[in-house]
C-alpha cells in the first residue's frame, strides 16, 4: 500500500511538471514565433506627450497708437509630470518640493499659497477668511470632508494624503501647499502646474543647473502684463488673473486650461476674445532608452491689439485736474468723476475716476483698497449714480418746447418762492429771478420756470424726452456699468412707492428719483449738442490682429434719433450759451479761444458728518458753433456745478491745442 502511494504521487508531480514546462514553453512560444512582431513594437515604441505654451496677451494702445498695456518676458518656475515622480512615489514628491521650497526662500521668491490653512501665533492650525476656499477643499475634488470638518481635520487629510511625514510643521505646511495646488490644478503630463512666478535668474540658473535635486521642475519664458504708467486709466483698462473653478468649467470648450489667465474686469474682461492669444504646442518624446527630445510643433501667437478710443494725454490730464478738484473741495472726503466725449461719434476720449487706484498695486494692496471707505476700486463715471441737478433742466426744456405749450416767448414770473398745491417751492437760496422764457430761465437755472413747465406737459412728455437721450439706461460701453434711474410713475410704482404731483415737478429739474451715471450725462450733452442723434457710448476704435496685420475699425452706432424742431435746438442750445458767457462759470470759459455752451447743477446731500451738503455737476459742449466734444463732470460735495468748470476749461484747451483733427473756432457773439 505504501509502494503504491508513493507510486501514484510520484506520476502526479511528473504530470503536474509537465504542464509547467508545456504552460512556459507554448508561452515562450508565442513571445519569440508567434506575436514576436507585436512584442518587438512595444519594446521599441515612444512616449510622446504635448504640452500647452502659454500665448502672450495683446497690447491696449490709445488712438494714437501710444501703449497702455504692452507684456514683458520673465521666468515662471513649472512642475512637469514627464518628468515628476509619480504620484505613487509621495516621499519623492515631497522631497523635491522640500529642496525647491528651501531655493525659493533663500531667493526671496514667492511661490503658491493657495491651501487655505494657517498657522496662528500660537501655533494653532487654522482655517484662511477664504471661506470659498475653505469649501472646496473639503469638497469631493480634493479631500472629501464633511462641511463640518475642522481645520485640524484638513491639516490632518492633507498630511494623510500627501504622505508628508519627517518635516516640522510650517515646513510640512507649505510643502502641502504646493501639493495641493498639483491637485487644484489637475497636474498631469499635458497640464504644467506653475509653482512660482517671475522669479530671478539666480533661481534660474540653479534649477536649470541642479536638474537632479530639482527633478521636474523646469522653468517657462511667460509674458507678464506690464503698464507703460500703471496709474492711467486703471478703471477703464481692468485687471486680469488666473482663471477660477468655475470660470473653467464654463470655457473648458472653448481651449481654456485651468492653469490660464483671464481678463477680470474693464477691457482686459470685456475684450478677452481679442486679447487672449492663441496656445502653442510642445512635444516631448520619450524613446524605448529613456531618452528625450522636445520640439515646438505649434507656435504660440500673441492676441491681437486692442486700440482704445482714449487720449493719453488727455486722459493723465482729466485724472490729474479731477483730484486736484476733489482734494480742493475736501481732500478727505470728496470724490467725483469727469468724461470727455465725441459728439459725433460716441467715442470716450477720456475717462476718469476719482479716488483711484494704481494697477501695480491691485493685488498686492487688493484688500486695504477694497475696505477704503472711499472706494477707490469703485468706477464713478460709469457705476456711480447721482440726482442731476439742473443739468437735467435742457431735457425739460425740450419736452417743453417739443410739446408746442412752450415758446420761445412763454414767459413764467419767478418770485423765488411759490406754493404748488398747498406745498412751498422755491428757487435755489429764494432767489427772485423775475420773467424769465426758456433761455435766460436756463441762465439763471430757474426753478419756478420748469415748475410750471412739468405741470403744463407732464411726467410722461418729460419722461418721453429723457429716455430717448438715453438718461436712466445703460450707454453700451465695453465695461461694466449703471443703468442708473429715470424718476417715473412706473419705477416708483415698481419700488413700492406712490407716485405725486410734486414729484413731476422735481423731476423737472432734476431731483425726485432721477439717478444718472457721468456717462450718460456725457451721452445726453452730445445728443444735445449733434442735434438729436444719440450715439452708443464705447471706448475701443478699432482691432488690429496678430496674424494678419489687418484693421477692423469700430463703427459708430445711433442708439436713438430726436426729431427736435430747429427752434427747440436753437433755443435750449442759446440758453447753455448764455450760462457759459454769462452765468457762474463765464469767469471761467470768458479765458478760452473757443466758444463753449454748458449746464451746471448740484444736488443735495447728507454728507457723512450729518450736515447737508451739495454734489455739484456741469455738462459742457465745444465749439458751440460746431460741436465736436462733450464733458461731463461730477464733484461729490462740491457747492456748485461751477466748481467743476476749471476741468472743463483745461479738457477743451488741451483738446484745440494738442488736436490736430479738431477744428478751430473763433470767438463770436452770442446767439439770442
Amino acid at each position: 500500500m505504501k509502494s503504491r502511494y508513493k507510486s501514484v504521487r510520484s506520476i502526479i508531480a511528473v504530470i503536474v511538471m509537465a504542464a509547467v514546462v508545456l504552460g512556459f514553453a507554448s508561452r515562450l512560444f508565442a513571445i519569440q514565433i508567434r506575436d514576436n512582431q507585436y512584442y518587438l513594437s512595444q519594446n521599441n515604441s515612444v512616449k510622446t506627450y504635448t504640452i500647452p505654451i502659454e500665448a502672450a496677451r495683446g497690447e491696449i494702445v490709445d488712438r494714437n497708437g501710444n501703449s497702455l498695456v504692452t507684456n514683458r518676458q520673465g521666468n515662471s518656475i513649472i512642475l512637469n509630470a514627464v518628468y515628476f515622480p509619480s504620484s505613487k512615489e509621495n516621499s519623492k514628491r515631497n522631497e523635491i518640493i522640500y529642496q525647491l521650497i528651501k531655493l525659493f526662500e533663500q531667493n526671496g521668491e514667492e511661490f503658491v499659497n493657495n491651501l487655505p490653512l494657517e498657522f496662528d501665533s500660537k501655533g494653532n492650525i487654522r482655517f484662511t477668511d477664504d471661506e470659498e476656499a475653505v469649501d472646496t477643499m473639503k469638497s469631493a475634488d480634493m479631500l472629501n470632508l464633511q462641511h463640518y470638518a475642522t481645520a485640524q481635520n484638513c491639516y490632518d487629510a492633507v498630511m494623510e494624503k500627501y504622505e508628508i511625514e519627517g518635516y516640522n510643521a510650517e515646513t510640512a505646511l507649505k510643502i502641502a501647499n504646493i501639493r495641493y495646488e498639483l491637485t487644484r490644478l489637475l497636474f498631469s503630463y499635458e497640464n504644467p502646474v506653475t509653482i512660482a512666478d517671475d522669479v530671478s535668474d539666480e533661481t534660474v540658473a540653479k534649477i536649470k543647473e541642479d536638474s537632479d535635486t530639482y527633478q521636474g521642475a523646469d522653468v517657462q519664458v511667460v509674458a507678464y502684463r506690464e503698464y507703460v504708467d500703471s496709474t492711467i486709466a486703471p478703471h477703464i483698462l481692468g485687471t486680469v488673473r488666473k482663471i477660477n473653478a468655475e470660470e473653467y468649467k464654463e470655457k473648458k470648450d472653448d481651449g481654456y486650461k485651468i492653469t490660464d489667465q483671464i481678463g477680470e474686469s474693464g477691457i482686459e474682461q470685456a475684450m478677452e476674445s481679442e486679447l487672449r492669444g492663441i496656445a502653442g504646442e510642445l512635444t516631448i518624446t520619450i524613446d524605448k532608452d529613456g531618452n528625450t527630445t522636445e520640439e515646438v510643433t505649434k507656435a504660440p501667437v500673441q492676441g491681437n491689439t486692442v486700440v482704445l478710443t482714449i487720449d493719453r494725454d488727455l486722459q493723465v490730464l482729466a485724472q490729474n485736474k479731477l483730484k486736484e478738484v476733489c482734494d480742493e473741495v475736501d481732500e478727505n472726503a470728496s470724490a467725483g468723476a469727469v468724461v470727455v466725449e465725441d459728439c459725433n461719434s460716441g467715442e470716450i476720449l477720456a475717462a476718469a475716476s476719482y479716488p483711484t487706484y494704481d494697477l501695480d498695486d491691485y493685488y498686492d494692496k487688493y484688500e486695504q483698497l477694497a475696505s477704503n471707505s472711499r472706494n477707490p476700486l469703485w468706477s464713478r463715471f460709469a457705476l456711480g449714480t447721482y440726482a442731476p441737478g439742473s443739468t437735467f433742466k435742457p431735457v425739460t426744456a425740450c419736452a417743453a418746447l417739443e410739446s408746442g405749450i412752450v415758446t420761445e416767448d412763454t414767459t413764467y414770473t419767478c418770485v423765488g418762492q411759490q406754493e404748488f398745491y398747498g406745498q412751498p417751492f422755491q428757487c435755489l437760496y429764494g432767489r427772485a429771478h423775475g420773467t424769465e422764457n426758456v433761455r435766460t430761465a436756463l441762465r439763471d437755472s430757474c426753478n419756478m420756470f420748469f415748475y410750471n413747465c412739468a405741470l403744463d406737459i407732464g411726467i410722461d412728455k418729460i419722461d418721453q424726452y429723457a429716455t430717448a437721450f438715453g438718461l436712466g439706461q445703460k450707454t453700451g460701453i465695453e465695461i461694466a456699468e449703471s443703468s442708473g434711474n429715470l424718476s417715473s410713475p412706473d419705477n416708483r410704482e415698481k419700488a413700492g412707492g406712490t407716485w405725486l404731483i410734486g414729484d413731476t415737478m422735481l423731476t423737472a429739474i432734476g431731483m425726485s428719483d432721477n439717478l444718472f451715471t457721468p456717462l450718460q450725462l456725457a451721452n445726453y450733452c452730445s445728443t444735445l449738442a449733434n442735434g438729436g442723434t444719440r450715439y452708443q457710448v464705447h471706448l475701443v476704435k478699432s482691432i488690429i490682429s496678430t496674424a494678419t496685420g489687418s484693421v477692423a475699425e469700430k463703427e459708430k452706432s445711433v442708439e436713438d434719433t430726436l426729431e427736435l424742431s430747429e427752434n427747440t435746438k436753437e433755443n435750449v442750445r442759446a440758453g447753455m450759451r448764455l450760462v457759459a458767457t454769462e452765468g457762474a462759470p463765464s469767469y471761467i470759459f470768458d479765458q478760452l479761444d473757443i466758444n463753449v455752451a454748458c449746464k451746471t447743477g448740484t444736488s443735495e446731500i447728507e454728507g457723512a458728518d450729518g450736515k447737508k451738503r451739495n454734489n455739484g455737476f456741469l455738462i459742457t459742449y465745444a465749439p458751440y458753433e460746431s460741436p465736436e466734444i462733450s464733458v461731463a463732470s461730477a464733484i461729490e460735495l462740491a457747492g456748485s456745478g461751477t466748481e467743476t468748470a476749471e476741468i472743463t476749461s483745461e479738457i477743451i484747451k488741451y483738446w484745440y491745442q494738442n488736436n490736430t483733427d479738431a477744428k478751430e473756432s473763433e470767438k463770436t457773439g452770442i446767439l439770442l
